[in-house]
């Protein structure tokens, strides 16, 4: 997802055309380094994403009360200097760093903070969609007033201020996540006044999905970070800017380039010729050119993410029948996906966690592509053979997890096809129709996706995607749900582990999706270019970066 999925509603570029000065292209000035991702961000307004392109981007602008160290998932202060838990894990209290200023030069302080916290918990109308506040809805359930079918009670009871720089956040019940949820982007810290200023919570529903109409997402995001928003043009470039009144350790790049390059080979060869100083996601059968030029490297960062096949399920599918989606794992041949578009920077994944996270289990079942043996469950069920599938995949993307979509999707077709399936082919791009449709459920009968973990706790992944009803599932396991809801507050540590591995295997029983690959993406840069920093969860650290000799 973030990635979601990371699950997203993205603008319609002809809704918004900023003029900026200078030029797209251009990598020679000194202090500026141009850096290419394969799309444009959704908004530039944190709360209302949740993809990997986005937050890119945001993390620069904005920060959190918590954050990752860099390059790791280890929880450090961030906007908060201090945290304690009571009131039976139910009373969160935050010291809040002093001496900070918003990019817009209005102070960061108590009063500012709950606002964020309120801002979340009073959506309404199109807020309340999940195309608009997926990860508002998947840690903190619903909101002050629920509209929408499916939303849970909420999580969050209050935010209160206890002097100019301390606050207290009551919750209605014990929460493992929501602590740990803080470093997420969309739990970030923005100015009340420019968000008021500029319309942030001006939304409106459009062909079913979560379009913003204010010009805050667009033209004024406003928050602390070492870098500040300059302007945005769609299709061509994130301009940012050094904050030199950061609070922290000043950022040694003068200006960040932020470019969307769809295509793999593109943002290779921009790389090659110096149109661009670094490049996310290099293309695996890549990385031995990367290596092989004396003035290029490879910035790899540790695995961290999923890639999957979901099994949708909903009225009159035959998705609904365990024998034939028990035919789909044995149908697709995920080794050979592996092996042949990974180029050995991807292993095959058997559970929807990484195995690096505590909660992994070795005993789940494992479903090894077998035909005859697909052909047969068919034939027990009834979807005989050939049994018809529509099967999605998105266009003019690549994802961390998924380097290749349409050279995955062909493979998971032939080898479903000699599996006893008739596959039917839809595809669509990924902005701004196929992530949407994606969440809400209306992509075929199986669809590719992946998600890139936020931090180092199963729920991110499990919780995110089995703990309450998710349409893109279209269905729910009371007995996932009810052992995923034990893990999430469960004190004592090791029952807690025993418990997400528990899951995994109910979770691979189920089926309600088949993970095929934990990927380690990387980045290409120029290898002058020091101290740019690859996160675990997808991220970019722009703010230690500079050139040699800086």
């Amino acid at each position: 997802m973030r990635g979601n999925l990371r699950r997203l509603a993205l603008p319609l570029a002809a809704l918004v055309v900023l003029v900026v000065a200078g030029t797209a292209g251009g990598a020679s000035k000194a202090g500026t380094l141009v850096f290419a991702g394969t799309a444009d961000p959704t908004y530039m307004d944190p709360a209302l994403a949740s993809d990997g392109e986005t937050f890119r981007a945001t993390e620069q602008i904005f920060e959190g009360l918590v954050k990752l160290k860099p390059g790791t998932t280890k929880i450090v202060a961030g906007l908060a200097t201090k945290w304690k838990l009571s009131g039976a894990g139910k009373v969160w209290t935050f010291d809040l760093r002093k001496g900070v200023k918003f990019h817009d030069g209005t102070a960061w302080n108590a009063a500012a903070a709950c606002a964020n916290f309120n801002r979340w918990y009073n959506w309404t109308g199109p807020f309340q969609d999940p195309s608009a506040t997926f990860y508002y809805q998947a840690t903190y359930g619903g909101f002050k007033k629920n509209e929408v079918a499916n939303l849970s009670p909420p999580l969050f009871r209050s935010c209160a201020t206890r002097g100019s720089h301390r606050i207290v956040v009551r919750l209605n019940r014990a929460s493992g996540v929501f602590f740990p949820s803080l470093v997420i982007q969309s739990f970030a810290m923005q100015s009340p006044t420019a968000m008021r200023k500029y319309g942030a919570d001006q939304g409106t529903l459009q062909g079913g999905a979560f379009r913003a109409t204010g010009s805050y997402p667009f033209q004024h995001p406003t928050g602390t970070g070492p870098f500040k928003f300059s302007s945005w043009t769609v299709g061509e470039k994130v301009e940012l800017v050094k904050y030199k009144g950061y609070w922290g350790q000043k950022a040694k790049l003068d200006k960040i380039i932020i470019r969307p390059i769809s295509d793999n080979q593109a943002r290779f060869q921009a790389l090659k010729t110096g149109e661009i100083n670094a490049f996310d996601l290099a293309p695996p059968q890549d990385l031995g050119g990367l290596t092989g030029d004396s003035r290029l490297k490879v910035i790899k960062r540790p695995a961290f993410n999923v890639a999957y096949v979901t099994i949708h399920q909903g009225p009159g599918s035959p998705m609904n029948e365990l024998k034939v989606r028990q035919a789909v794992a044995y149908g697709l041949n995920r080794p050979a996906v592996v092996r042949n578009f990974y180029y050995g920077t991807g292993r095959v994944a058997h559970e929807f966690q990484p195995p690096s996270l505590f909660g992994y289990s070795n005993k789940v079942p494992k479903y090894a592509y077998n035909p005859a043996k697909a052909k047969e469950l068919l034939n027990s069920s009834n979807c005989k053979v050939p049994c018809k599938v529509d099967f999605w995949y998105p266009t003019n993307v690549t994802r961390p997890y998924m380097p290749d979509p349409k050279r995955n999707f062909e493979a998971f077709a032939a080898s479903l096809e000699a599996s006893g399936f008739n596959v039917v082919a839809h595809s669509a791009p990924w902005r701004p129709t196929y992530v949407p449709k994606v969440n809400e459920g209306s992509a075929g009968d199986l669809n590719l996706i992946g998600w890139t973990g936020d931090y180092g706790d199963p729920d991110n992944f499990l919780g995110t995607f089995f703990r309450n009803f998710n349409p893109q599932f279209g269905a729910s396991n009371k007995a996932i749900e009810n052992i995923l809801n034990r893990a999430l507050n469960e004190p004592n540590f090791p029952k807690r582990v025993k418990l997400y591995q528990q899951a995994n295997i109910l979770i691979m029983k189920y089926l309600p999706g088949v993970p095929y690959a934990h990927a380690t993406p990387a980045l290409g840069a120029e290898k002058r270019i020091t101290k740019l920093i690859a996160t675990p969860v997808g991220g970019v650290w722009f703010q230690f970066a500079g050139f040699g000799g800086q």
